[in-house]
């Protein structure tokens, strides 16, 4: 059967649940919190978040076809007089989870867990587009990869898919347990550790830990890990585990890449090693860092079965992610919108990539703060004033509390910058900044909405 099914005895599963009108029950095949999607015979659950609740919107979603509804059990009093099936819980938040605990049970579906400080949005597209050349796949969509996103990606799953390529996102300890509790992957990949929301994970041995839970999830379940040898962290793992498969550029491993090249316009020129196949193109994406993405996501291709030509027919089809190093040719400039999130070594990443573009003379940045990095805030922007300098940056325009720091540091080492107080000043410099024979990129933390500088450059272009 291709369809899930949710049974009474689902329900009565979830804990704390008390179920009124148990004999008006009929099997339910989709779940939603959102009473906008709300398809015919759907479990509606009434989730409380920060903008919205969903007991306010029981009624909505029973006009739309939900013929049971969970609600926190303090809000029955106010819907008894409705004869349609009412599971009452203490938390609907913790009943999402549980229920997509059973429904992943219910499910063929091999599941691909993929998290890590950087790249594992890129890397889940990736990897999602090389094995729809083999398989039917399905995959986390937008930011879906929280404690409420990934529930309601196995809610829109079914047995039709051969695989689920699911990311798991965390700023807290306990999230990715949590998450990988649910989905017990078949297999899974960290993409790296690095410097990420140290304001709650402390340092990055805080942040392995919480993201190691994915692979301990995995192997409860016999499964297969893939690891970064690359990584110092992942790699001093290694002896943990036997059921593995390690990839990399620099180390020793069983799927080996190297950058032979740059193309003039900064694309790498990549070659994998698997096994006996030599795979060589050159990339369609932009940075290091995509190339590193690409790696790893075709380590689990390969693996999962896919030959050379459906690895290289995918791999034209990649797209760069919106605002994810997505590079804007114009007539005599570049534009990189990196805009999605930021951190210290994705900011170098990005940076590195200014350097191997070389068909435009003139190298700028603009760069808004790296936020939830706690302690170190000031010294991880500081930090960055020495790998601009190395990477021959020309010009550097700061806005935010934390590059304050980092523009005092370029003032010393006479790179060419100017820091903005406000985001009219910056918007007002960039109308008029020389943009000819350039290549800009912007960056930022989400906060930052460094993509509305982005809109202003490109205005320039549709004046």
């Amino acid at each position: 059967m291709r369809n899930i099914n949710l049974t009474i005895e689902d329900l009565f599963n979830i804990p704390t649940a008390v179920i009124y009108n148990p004999d008006n029950y009929k099997n339910v095949t989709s779940v939603s919190i959102d009473s906008r999607s709300i398809k015919k015979n759907s479990l509606f659950i009434a989730v409380k978040g920060d903008k919205f609740d969903g007991h306010n919107f029981i009624k909505d979603a029973i006009k739309k076809g939900a013929t049971t509804v969970v609600i926190n059990e303090k809000n029955y009093k106010k819907f008894n007089f409705l004869q349609i099936p009412f599971v009452t819980v203490k938390d609907t938040t913790l009943a999402l989870g549980d229920l997509a605990k059973t429904w992943r049970r219910k499910l063929r579906t091999k599941i691909i867990g993929i998290t890590g400080s950087a790249g594992k949005t890129t890397t889940k597209e990736m990897l999602t587009t090389l094995l729809n050349e083999k398989y039917s796949v399905n995959k986390t969509i937008g930011n879906n990869n929280n404690h409420i996103g990934v529930p309601l990606t196995f809610f829109n799953t079914n047995n039709k898919h051969d695989f689920l390529v699911l990311e798991l996102g965390t700023n807290h300890f306990g999230e990715i347990a949590y998450t990988s509790d649910i989905a017990k992957p078949n297999f899974a990949l960290i993409t790296n550790i690095g410097s990420s929301h140290l304001e709650f994970l402390k340092n990055k041995k805080g942040v392995l830990k919480e993201k190691i839970a994915l692979f301990e999830s995995t192997i409860s379940q016999n499964g297969l890990l893939f690891i970064n040898n690359d990584d110092n962290l992942l790699n001093g793992c290694i002896k943990d585990y036997t059921n593995k498969i390690t990839f990399g550029f620099n180390n020793q491993a069983d799927v080996l890449a190297n950058i032979k090249d740059y193309s003039d316009d900064g694309r790498s020129i990549i070659e994998i090693f698997f096994k006996n196949k030599t795979i060589t193109q050159t990339f369609p994406l932009y940075g290091e860092q995509n190339a590193k993405n690409y790696l790893a996501a075709a380590t689990i291709a390969l693996t999962l079965g896919l030959n050379k030509k459906q690895i290289l027919t995918g791999t034209s089809k990649f797209k760069a992610v919106d605002k994810r190093l997505n590079v804007k040719k114009f007539a005599n400039f570049i534009l990189i919108d990196d805009t999605y999130n930021a951190n210290p070594e994705s900011m170098k990443h990005a940076v590195e990539l200014l350097s191997k573009i070389k068909i435009y003379k003139s190298k700028i940045l603009v760069l808004g703060d790296m936020f939830e990095l706690g302690k170190q805030s000031v010294k991880l922007h500081v930090e960055l004033g020495r790998f601009i300098k190395k990477n021959r940056v020309d010009s550097v325009y700061t806005i935010g509390t934390f590059m304050k720091n980092l523009n005092l540091i370029l003032n010393k080492n006479k790179i060419d910058n100017a820091h903005f107080k406000n985001r009219q000043s910056l918007k007002s410099f960039l109308n008029k900044m020389p943009i000819d024979n350039s290549v800009i990129l912007l960056k930022g933390s989400r906060g930052m909405k460094m993509e509305e500088f982005v809109k202003t450059i490109e205005a320039r272009v549709n004046d």
